[in-house]
């Protein structure tokens, strides 16, 4: 059996750990935000009483690489007495981004299933960040505003420190086999009963 000289095996013995930093320092090391959205719509504007109307915004704020519409915004509409809203009240949603230039992004709202106090629209979300969002309504009823904010994520895309929990035990496996290979070589290792 070969044996190394006590310098080569100082430096493989810390080579796990060098190998095990290195990959952690990739893993975080890139600045992103760690609470990203992935899931189902939630509101960011519940119930607020603008006008004659009562108005709710609930969103899906995924960004896009390909330029499709991920950005998706649902808004029900309610007479200020919790009856329904007339024929002909419409909503526009706009996007702006803020916490860059950008363009500012409009889509008209259309009803879901016909009902006119749920109506839909989605937008193209080109980047991660934060927007400013506008949902002006329209109708016989009257005008109202309803200003909000909305930070932009990439759908199913983890989390940098969810990436370090998920990937833990395989490092930790790797670093004892790594472990146990370097004390066979050494000629260290003594095979149980």
């Amino acid at each position: 059996m070969t044996t190394l000289d006590p310098a080569r095996a100082g430096r493989l013995r810390r080579l796990p750990l060098a190998l095990f930093a290195l990959a952690f320092l990739m893993m975080v090391g890139r600045p992103q935000r760690v609470l990203a959205h992935d899931g189902p719509p939630y509101p960011i504007v519940s119930d607020r009483l603008t006008g004659p109307y009562a108005v709710s915004v609930w969103t899906d704020p995924d960004t896009t690489d390909d330029g499709s519409a991920g950005g998706q915004f649902w808004i029900v509409l309610r007479q200020r007495d919790g009856t329904g809203v007339p024929d002909g009240t419409r909503a526009t949603v706009s996007i702006a981004p803020r916490d860059r230039a950008g363009t500012l992004r409009t889509s008209a709202t259309e009803p879901v299933e016909g009902n006119l106090s749920r109506q839909f629209a989605a937008i193209v979300m080109d980047h991660e960040g934060w927007f400013r969002v506008t949902v002006a309504i329209d109708g016989p009823l009257g005008v109202a505003t309803i200003d909000s904010e909305v930070e932009g994520t990439y759908d199913l895309r983890p989390a940098p420190g969810l990436l370090v929990l998920y990937m833990m035990p395989f490092v930790l496996i790797g670093f004892l086999w790594l472990k146990l290979v370097l004390r066979r070589r050494a000629g260290r290792f003594t095979p149980g009963p």
